[in-house]
């Protein structure tokens, strides 16, 4: 098991927008964020990034804030991008899973044409909502690894 906390919880209307920090949000079971664009029926519903990570983007100079690479939940504590696939994630009473790690980046970041490199398409984490939930920024964040996904990053 190893534990992190929520820094900023990050959300927007519309897809193709810079998140915008919120205090509190509402996971709903097989959808997301309430009120996130890329909530839906699908594997990721949520996104994660790590401090480490932003703080990797800083060091290259860039000004950046939570929410700038469309991250949901901005967490620190944890290498979110060695985590193994279906691993469990407890926030409160919200249950998630991992279900994929990096992305492909779309041709229009802002972030990939200033610097020529981006993390969330490596480190970033995305997941699905198993038991839906308040979550409040300062939230713990428990990272459960079953002893079959301990194996894969063995």
């Amino acid at each position: 098991m190893i534990r992190g906390s929520i820094l900023s919880i990050n959300i927007s209307r519309k897809k193709g927008m810079k998140k915008i920090p919120v205090q509190k949000a509402v996971l709903i079971e097989n959808h997301g964020i309430e009120g996130d664009a890329h909530a839906g029926d699908w594997h990721r519903q949520v996104s994660m990034l790590a401090l480490s990570s932003i703080e990797k983007m800083r060091a290259m100079g860039l000004q950046i804030d939570f929410g700038d690479f469309a991250e949901n939940l901005t967490v620190e504590g944890v290498i979110l991008h060695e985590l193994p696939l279906g691993t469990r994630v407890r926030i409160g009473e919200a249950v998630l899973e991992v279900t994929q790690i990096g992305k492909q980046c779309h041709n229009g970041c802002e972030i990939s044409r200033q610097t020529g490199v981006c993390v969330m398409p490596r480190e970033g984490i995305f997941l699905r909502v198993i038991k839906g939930g308040e979550i409040s920024v300062g939230d713990s964040v428990i990272f459960e690894i079953s002893e079959k996904n301990a194996a894969v990053i063995k």
